[in-house]
C-alpha cells in the first residue's frame, strides 16, 4: 500500500462524510455479539472507529465469525497459523470472509470492499456487512446463532402460495380495481352530448 498524505478540499469533505456515516453504537453491539459468536479469545477493540478497524484489519476474526455460523466441518474460510502478518496475505483473508459472506447469503450492495476495511476508507461499510450477516443468521435460525436475537432485523421470507385451478379460474372473472368499478353503471337517463351541429345553407 502507498503511504496517502491527508486528503484536502473536495476529497476531505467526502471522506469526512464517510466517517460521519460510523456508528458507535452500532460498533458495541457488533463486538458483543463477534464475541458471543466467536468466544472470548477474539479480545475487545479499543473503542471507535480506528480501534475497530484495527481490531478486524488482518480478517482473522472476521472469517472466526463466518466460519461460527456454519456446523463443525463445513466451515468455508481456512484460518491460517499463526495469523498472517504480511500484507497481501491478510487482505486475501479479509477477501476469503467477503466471499464466505456472499455465499452464506450476503447481497453485493451490503458488501465492503477489501480497501474498506484495510485502510479504513469506510467504516460503515464494514458494519453494514456485518449487519447483514447477523440479519441472516437470526433469519436462518439454524442453532448456529449465539447472542440476542433483537439485535438484528430478521430477513423478509418468501411466502409462496398454491391456488387450485379452480382457484384461478375464478379470479379470472374478477375485474381488479385497479381498472375501475362497473358498479351501477348504466346509461339510463344519458342525453345527447352537446349540442347539435348548425348547418346554416
Amino acid at each position: 500500500m502507498a503511504n496517502k498524505g491527508p486528503s484536502y478540499g473536495m476529497s476531505r469533505e467526502v471522506q469526512s462524510r464517510i466517517e460521519k456515516k460510523y456508528d458507535e453504537e452500532l460498533e458495541q453491539r457488533l463486538v458483543q455479539w463477534i464475541r458471543l459468536q466467536c468466544g472470548d479469545e477474539v479480545g475487545t477493540p479499543e473503542q471507535g472507529r480506528i480501534g475497530f478497524q484495527q481490531w478486524l484489519k488482518n480478517g482473522m476474526i472476521l472469517s472466526k465469525l463466518v466460519n461460527s455460523l456454519y456446523p463443525k466441518g463445513s466451515q468455508p474460510v481456512k484460518i491460517p497459523e499463526p495469523p498472517p502478518s504480511m500484507v497481501f496475505k491478510q487482505m486475501e483473508q479479509v477477501a476469503q470472509f467477503l466471499k464466505a459472506a456472499e455465499d452464506y447469503g450476503v447481497v453485493k450492495t451490503d458488501m465492503f470492499q477489501t480497501v474498506d476495511l484495510y485502510e479504513g476508507k469506510d467504516m460503515a461499510a464494514v458494519q453494514r456487512t456485518i449487519v447483514a450477516l447477523g440479519s441472516l443468521a437470526v433469519t436462518k435460525d439454524d442453532g448456529q446463532y449465539k447472542g440476542d436475537p433483537s439485535w438484528f432485523m430478521k430477513k423478509a421470507q418468501e411466502h409462496k402460495r398454491d391456488f387450485s385451478e379452480d382457484k384461478l379460474k375464478e379470479g379470472k372473472n374478477v375485474i381488479g380495481l385497479q381498472m375501475g368499478s362497473n358498479q351501477g353503471a348504466s346509461q339510463s337517463g344519458m342525453t345527447g352530448y352537446g349540442r347539435p351541429r348548425q348547418i346554416i345553407g
